[in-house]
């Protein structure tokens, strides 16, 4: 990422930024739930593992983005240090993402 980039990523608004949190962590989410309970029992019950590693990936992606938008959350928009714990939290737990609007 360039400066320019890091600049401009760092302006969001407090209002964009929570938004783009809630969406994220709910996407998160719902790749969560796919890895859990789509690719991984397809590949354990019935021995078709070429899902896991796109879907893991995808969600991969989505947990590393989610994981800025919670700093940006804690620095920026000044999340509490106990919220940005729980959200941390619920976001390793299925469904837990799904709750992430009662923190903020």
């Amino acid at each position: 990422m360039t400066m320019k980039r890091f600049v401009t990523f760092m302006q969001m608004e407090n209002t964009t930024i929570t938004k783009w949190f809630l969406i994220v962590g709910k996407i998160e989410g719902y790749s969560y739930l796919l890895l859990l309970f789509i690719a991984m029992p397809l590949k354990y019950l019935f021995n078709t593992p070429e899902y896991v590693r796109p879907m893991g990936s995808i969600h991969g992606i989505l947990f590393v983005a989610f994981m800025i938008l919670l700093a940006l959350m804690f620095f920026k928009v000044k999340l509490s240090f106990k919220n940005a714990c729980f959200a941390f939290l619920l976001s390793l737990v299925p469904f837990g993402t799904f709750f992430l609007k009662r923190l903020v």
